[in-house]
């Protein structure tokens, strides 16, 4: 006898929380997709409201770790993002040989 189909779910290291609970703040901040703007239109945060919620929710070596995370990245700032991808796509046209 065929057992009935079923489909498996797929299991996510963070899965998305509602966009209700406050942790999803939390987690779009460690998200490196989702940019401070995207943030802000979506709870009305802004980057420093962010920053202080990671503080006072994060212990402070995990803090330390985010904040350098997210010096570092260009893509939690639109600007910086879009900057970099027309970089990136200026180099692939340049090296680009059919």
């Amino acid at each position: 006898m065929k057992k009935k189909g079923h489909r498996p779910m797929t299991r996510v290291k963070n899965p998305e929380p509602n966009i209700e609970d406050p942790d999803w703040v939390i987690w779009a901040a460690w998200a490196d997709r989702i940019t401070f703007e995207e943030i802000e239109k979506k709870t009305g945060y802004r980057e420093s409201d962010v920053i202080k919620i990671m503080r006072r929710s994060l212990k402070p070596s995990s803090f330390r770790l985010w904040r350098k995370r997210v010096h570092e990245k260009s893509i939690k700032h639109r600007k910086k993002f879009e900057y970099s991808r027309k970089q990136i796509t200026s180099k692939l046209k340049k090296d680009y040989y059919l």
